[in-house]
């Protein structure tokens, strides 16, 4: 199995309630891949970090194998979200990767 971690920040320009619209989007949308991306086993996103955080939403997700996780990459249902819920809103991305 693959776990794929990712850590956003929102952009500044966001007032609170703009983020918190936009952290349930991206929750909405990447959960809503279960089921729809082969090999996807499991997604969760959390948006309600402690305020000792530095980072605004985190996905945390599990495949299959690495040739799942190169497939979600690709996915159209993914592209979509990412492109229109995730991308547009976030200042910067932190990923890892690794095999359990």
């Amino acid at each position: 199995m693959v776990k794929h971690v990712i850590l956003w920040t929102l952009k500044d320009e966001f007032k609170d309630e703009e983020k918190d619209q936009i952290k349930k989007g991206i929750k909405e949308g990447l959960e809503g891949l279960k089921g729809v991306v082969p090999g996807l086993v499991e997604i969760k996103v959390n948006i309600t970090p402690l305020a000792s955080s530095n980072c605004d939403v985190m996905l945390d997700s599990a495949f299959e194998d690495e040739a799942s996780l190169k497939g979600y990459a690709v996915h159209p249902a993914h592209v979509q979200v990412a492109d229109t819920k995730v991308r547009p809103y976030t200042a910067s991305r932190v990923c890892m990767d690794y095999e359990v």
